[in-house]
């Protein structure tokens, strides 16, 4: 690869100027004139004198002429979305972005009124003349998302209370996410250092309480992290409770009592395979903590805290600087897939990765796909550790994955959150691997063991606390409001259960700095990470099983993830049964290796 790397992101390829430019405004005028000019030819085919009802013929054809201007419209706006995503996220402080972002999702709560059209439209029909229609030229390649959509309309309000639900949302639901991410991205946590105070951003002082060697920087950097989010306790707790609020009210009026039905349909998922899956995370969590306390002990502690979970052991306090994690990276997936290697070097060498260590940038990390321009743009802020590798290599999984689904028909490409971790977390577990493989001593295979040990407690323990916590926050927001004090409650309540009381130090106010409670575009963003972070286990486990051919089949079977239900994805690639406990036990078994193989590592420590 061409080096040096530049540990920032380009995005003026896709609107020249930025949201002020011409490109971006131009976009937006179009998007919003042509679904004018849809609503207008919708209305027209809904108050038609014989209506949709046993239609044949012209008015079928109409409507799916509406249906393929809408996919389109839907495109551009996602481009345009993903553009404002980026833009805010690398800095929170820009205005000029924030309103654009408030523009997209204006538009797309046009769009979504449209498609509520669309659904009474859809429920109109019946069954007969919705076969028909799916056969029509434009219809049968994305039979499967409309069909879906068929199906959920049939359990929602009327499209026209649906509709207002999703105008009321801008301005309700979608803007006390955007507070939330207002009021963190101007947080500041003052931490003492050699050099005097320094006012951290809390993504920058998360990655020094996070991985820093040296244990009192990360137990001080800590407490005034969770002193930080106290101050703005009482503001996000009202954001929580108002997006919470805002949920059940849907609900309700939806006929939804249970509080899961969304994220189980949104991710295409039986309810018998969630519970088969946290079944088996339970019976596997004791390696696990066994680690932990092991970890504590290398680390010269008593008993483990939350903030000795990611710290760095053995050769893992050496700088993996970017350009060389970005050479082993594209290195290791050539081994795997030339075709992963090939995108991982567009994405170093095109600049598409915002990686830089700076305030001002939003916390956490995505990989955002720009659907008109087939390229993906990839946001974290790399700390020069094992850690932030693995992490890199995590989002250009999801930057593969996207580069697969870009030939196919954009419905199809909207896949459920728990596949579409499947590449992120096989690229991973690649990388993790092929590092431990190569490791020149005992000390740095202990780092690179701890890394994958400490993302099973992740996943296994860290996520299930926060699935609980918000199962238990939802059942005490049905009664009223849940005031700032409790929510820590339940969140170290969940926290003691899911880390089986391993810890001395938990962190009772993740509720506050977790941006996931908050995405009100994705309810209960936590449990889709298990999945997907065991089902991408077993996919690997089965890729290396084909033998030769088998990037071809992973490939097909990537294509497949927006095109059917996680059962019958399963089923029909790999042969297994995912509401049936096995395929999850031995996920959850090659999950925790690392955990074991740490143990053995250290076993000296048991004398």
């Amino acid at each position: 690869m061409n080096k040096p790397l530049s540990l920032t992101w380009d995005l003026e390829p896709f609107f020249p100027g930025g949201v002020e430019g011409a490109p971006f405004k131009q976009l937006v005028q179009e998007i919003r004139a042509a679904a004018g000019e849809v609503g207008r030819g919708l209305d027209q085919l809904l108050s038609a004198e014989e209506g949709l009802a046993g239609a044949s013929g012209e008015p079928l054809e109409r409507l799916a002429q509406a249906v393929e201007k809408l996919v389109e419209l839907s495109a551009k706006l996602h481009e345009a979305a993903a553009y404002t995503v980026c833009a805010t996220a690398q800095d929170v402080a820009d205005e000029k972005a924030q309103a654009a972002r408030a523009t997209t999702r204006e538009l797309g709560a046009g769009l979504n009124r449209l498609w509520k059209r669309v659904d009474e439209a859809f429920l109109a029909m019946s069954d007969e003349d919705w076969r028909a229609f799916l056969a029509l030229p434009g219809m049968i390649e994305i039979a499967f998302p409309l069909d879906e959509r068929r199906r959920l309309a049939r359990r929602a309000m009327s499209p026209d209370k649906e509709a207002l639900a999703g105008d009321l949302a801008v301005d309700g639901y979608h803007a006390w996410g955007e507070m939330y991410n207002r009021i963190s991205g101007a947080m500041r946590v003052e931490v003492e250092g050699e050099d005097g105070v320094r006012a951290l951003s809390v993504a920058q002082a998360q990655n020094q309480w996070s991985h820093h060697p040296d244990r009192d920087v990360r137990r001080k950097t800590f407490l005034r992290y969770e002193e930080a989010w106290q101050q703005q306790a009482g503001f996000l707790a009202e954001c929580l409770n108002h997006i919470g609020g805002f949920r059940l009210a849907l609900y309700r009026n939806r006929g939804w009592d249970d509080i899961l039905f969304e994220p189980l349909a949104d991710n295409r998922m039986r309810r018998e395979t969630l519970e088969a899956m946290w079944d088996a995370v339970a019976e596997g969590a004791g390696v696990a903590a066994r680690y932990l306390r092991r970890k504590a002990k290398v680390l010269g502690a008593g008993a483990p805290a939350y903030y000795d979970v990611d710290a760095p052991v053995g050769a893992a306090g050496r700088s993996l600087e970017y350009d060389r994690a970005a050479e082993m990276i594209v290195d290791t997936f050539d081994r795997f897939s030339p075709a992963m290697a090939r995108l991982a070097r567009k994405a170093f060498e095109n600049r598409w990765i915002e990686a830089e260590d700076r305030p001002g940038k939003r916390a956490g990390g995505f990989c955002t796909h720009f659907p008109l321009s087939r390229q993906s743009r990839i946001f974290l802020t790399y700390d020069n550790s094992a850690g932030g590798a693995a992490t890199l290599a995590h989002e250009l999984g999801h930057a593969f994955h996207n580069l697969v689904l870009s030939e196919l028909p954009y419905p199809l490409a909207h896949v459920p959150m728990g596949l579409a971790e499947t590449a992120s977390t096989l690229a991973e577990k690649l990388v993790t691997d092929a590092s431990k493989e190569m490791a020149g001593s005992r000390e740095e295979r202990l780092a690179i063991v701890d890394d994958a040990a400490k993302r099973a407690v992740a996943f296994l323990m860290n996520i299930r606390a926060r699935f609980e916590f918000e199962l238990a926050f939802y059942r005490e927001r049905r009664a009223g409001a849940v005031p700032p004090d409790r929510l820590s409650e339940l969140m170290l309540e969940a926290q003691k259960e899911a880390y089986l009381g391993t810890l001395e130090v938990y962190h009772p106010l993740l509720w506050a700095s977790k941006l996931h409670f908050y995405l009100t575009g994705t309810p209960f963003y936590n449990f889709p990470y298990t999945f997907g972070y065991l089902f991408g286990h077993g996919v690997l486990d089965w890729a290396l099983g084909e033998g030769k051919g088998f990037e071809e089949r992973y490939i097909r079977l990537l294509r497949d993830t927006g095109a059917m239900t996680v059962e019958e994805l399963a089923r029909r690639h790999m042969g297994v049964d995912l509401t049936q406990p096995d395929f999850w036990r031995r996920a959850v078994a090659a999950a925790v290796q690392a955990a074991e193989e740490f143990l053995e590592l250290t076993e000296d420590l048991e004398a």
